[in-house]
């Protein structure tokens, strides 16, 4: 596991912003937005524009990460399909 979160820049409403998460965070979000045909930064303007005022972006991106992986139909994959 990763000891300290990455930092990556993401563009949101034509805007560059800075993000850290840990590298499975990463590793786990760009999964995602493949799994979708999406961009990384179209996934995350879809986060930011519902995650409110009260939560940062890196929070409600390691949020929606596990609701994903916590979906029955992925389930699997957060226990590392044991």
């Amino acid at each position: 596991m990763s000891r300290r979160p990455v930092k990556h820049s993401l563009t949101l409403k034509g805007h560059r912003t800075s993000v850290s998460l840990e590298a499975e965070f990463w590793q786990a979000f760009r999964e995602i937005a493949a799994s979708k045909d999406t961009a990384i930064n179209v996934l995350a303007a879809e986060i930011d524009a519902d995650r409110g005022t009260d939560m940062g972006l890196a929070s409600a991106i390691r949020l929606y990460v596990l609701r994903h992986y916590r979906r029955p139909s992925t389930g699997a994959a957060l226990s590392g399909g044991q």
